[in-house]
């Protein structure tokens, strides 16, 4: 399935790497509560069929179990390592980083990754040991075993801690971000440290959750999603990815549907303007929605 389509901007990083600006994940719809080792092969045919599409970030975590049906899918698309950007995380067995890497590396069936990141900050309340996980991070950086690193969720005050006594700042900083979650203090902290963001349920002002969620309901949104997706001839869900990369922002989104998947590359055959952008923004600060981690940041939290 060799497909031409308008290619997938990257965004430069702060160590000089690239990160592709789209990728398709493994976690929320594959996620495991199970038995890690029994295979989903689900997730390893969809994986193939967005690496085919031209999904050439791929992201996964440890915590989701599905390393090992992500690195079958690499290795049954035949898609050379060099046109590859990978990213895993490390949560469960953050009390031993390195270990945590190679066991991942090995699931994957790669001898490196492209972006290895710290799932999460709640894992410790104590400054030294954040800046001791931090320094982990960077030795397993210096071996060539992953060729960035970076962190996901971590608030401001997180940062703060690591970049007291970081040699590498972080690369990367993944968090939940969608315009009913815009985080405008938080992305201005990113870019005066010079740390990209990348986004995890970007497609929140469009995914129906359940009749008994808010979500559910017709957002102040609606109508001007509507109506961009009519100028531009895609969807509102595209409009939505499109919302973020034209500020700087990567996706990372997923599909068990092919359709949807090569649907959601339209994005990168349109622009934003300014006042449109200006316009979502507007009418997103008119709804709350937090899909993950309510438990720690509590329902009035809007950062």
């Amino acid at each position: 399935m060799a497909l031409i389509h308008t290619p997938i901007p990257s965004l430069k990083l702060n160590d000089g790497n690239s990160l592709p600006m789209l990728a398709f994940g493994t976690g929320t719809a594959w996620y495991k509560t199970g038995d890690e080792s029994k295979l989903d092969q689900n997730c390893i045919d969809s994986t193939v069929t967005a690496i085919e599409l031209g999904y050439h970030h791929l992201d996964g975590a440890e915590v989701y179990k599905t390393e090992t049906e992500l690195g079958m899918a690499i290795k049954k698309a035949g898609v050379g390592r060099d046109k590859l950007f990978i990213t895993t995380k490390v949560l469960p067995n953050i009390a031993d980083i390195p270990a945590a890497l190679r066991l991942s590396l090995q699931k994957l069936q790669v001898d490196h990754v492209d972006l290895y990141l710290i799932h999460s900050p709640f894992h410790t309340e104590d400054r030294a040991e954040h800046q001791a996980r931090w320094r982990q991070m960077e030795e397993l950086q210096a071996q060539g075993l992953t060729r960035s690193i970076g962190v996901s969720n971590y608030h401001p005050e997180h940062l703060d801690v690591i970049l007291e006594t970081a040699r590498v700042p972080p690369a990367v900083n993944q968090i939940e971000f969608h315009p009913y979650l815009q985080h405008p203090e938080w992305i201005e902290y990113h870019k005066k440290k010079g740390i990209a963001t990348s986004a995890y349920g970007s497609l929140a002002a469009v995914v129906k959750r359940g009749a008994s969620s808010s979500a559910a309901e017709p957002g102040p949104l609606e109508a001007s999603l509507a109506a961009l997706a009519h100028k531009y001839g895609v969807s509102p869900a595209e409009v939505c990815i499109r919302w973020c990369i034209d500020q700087d922002v990567a996706v990372i989104t997923t599909s068990s549907k092919e359709q949807r998947l090569s649907d959601y590359l339209r994005a990168m055959t349109f622009k934003l303007t300014p006042r449109e952008i200006g316009e979502i923004n507007e009418e997103g600060r008119k709804r709350h929605v937090r899909g993950y981690w309510n438990h720690k940041y509590g329902d009035d939290d809007r950062s």
